[in-house]
């Protein structure tokens, strides 16, 4: 269940984190088992039913189908995403992003990190649910292209909210990889 949440977070007996400061080194790495802790963290503070622990590890136990990653300060947790890919489509499962870093292009890092695996491993389509109501979210997905295709009804059904599906197609085109690519060069990173 995907959606840009923001949040502060801790972890017991843990430095604080980072504090956001310009020009701070951001690193996408893959999920570990070391971050699900953190990832934990930010779950049960973001999201009414989080994810557990369990489905975290049973996720990244999978890496031919699916795709985690982790957004890192100075080895803190600060954002995190991940994708299923099977059959030519990709399927964003889940974004998070702690809010003392919101603002610092920490979701759009996380998003291109599982949008570019995406494609690397053949999908030629991306789709995700976002709560109606996260519109800074739905704002990041429009940037990459993601457009509504659809509303399922009470999908967040422990807030009573509907969730807007969005798709993303032909990500496999010369078109599409000169939007990556102008993505990439916005977070000051190699073309893709």
């Amino acid at each position: 269940m995907p959606d840009v949440a923001l949040r502060l977070s801790w972890r017991k007996g843990a430095a604080p984190l980072p504090v956001p400061v310009a020009g701070a080194e951001v690193r996408i790495e893959r999920m570990r088992r070391r971050h699900v802790r953190s990832v934990l963290a930010i779950e049960q503070q973001v999201f009414p039913r989080p994810w557990s622990a369990a489905l975290y590890l049973s996720e990244i136990a999978q890496p031919a189908t699916r795709s985690y990653h982790v957004a890192t300060v100075e080895g803190a947790v600060v954002g995190y995403a991940g994708c299923m890919v099977a059959a030519g489509e990709s399927h964003v499962t889940t974004v998070g992003v702690d809010p003392a870093w919101q603002g610092r292009l920490i979701g759009m890092r996380v998003v291109y990190e599982v949008v570019a695996e995406s494609i690397r491993r053949g999908a030629t389509a991306i789709t995700l649910e976002v709560r109606v109501s996260n519109h800074p979210a739905q704002r990041l997905y429009q940037r990459f292209g993601f457009v509504p295709a659809g509303i399922r009804k009470n999908y967040y059904a422990e807030v009573n909210e509907d969730a807007i599906v969005m798709w993303l197609y032909d990500v496999d085109t010369p078109a599409y990889a000169e939007r990556l690519g102008a993505i990439a060069a916005r977070l000051g990173l190699p073309r893709p």
